[in-house]
């Protein structure tokens, strides 16, 4: 997963920068469903503006297709990468969380 992007449909999202798709990625030997993207740090659930960060996610993302590109590293089962919505990067959805 270099910089070709493959498509993959979000079929949960956990948090505000956590969520799961399908069909799995496979990077650097490795497979998985979970995401988190890169260029923004939404807040933790429980935290004050957390529930607002994961519907904000859940309602771009959830059912849609997306793109995965530039993937970085594995952390803690998730692959960290940039993301893509109808061809613009997830963490411009999210201007007061970018990193």
């Amino acid at each position: 997963m270099g910089a070709k992007m493959q498509t993959f449909k979000v079929t949960q999202v956990i948090d505000g920068d956590t969520f799961v798709v399908s069909p799995e990625w496979n990077w650097n030997k490795q497979a998985g469903d979970h995401v988190r993207p890169t260029g923004y740090n939404a807040p933790e659930l429980g935290t004050p503006n957390g529930t607002a960060a994961a519907q904000r996610l859940r309602q771009l993302l959830l059912g849609n297709q997306i793109e995965l590109k530039n993937a970085v590293k594995i952390d803690r089962g998730r692959l960290v990468c940039d993301v893509f919505l109808n061809s613009r990067n997830l963490r411009d959805y999210f201007p007061a969380y970018q990193t």
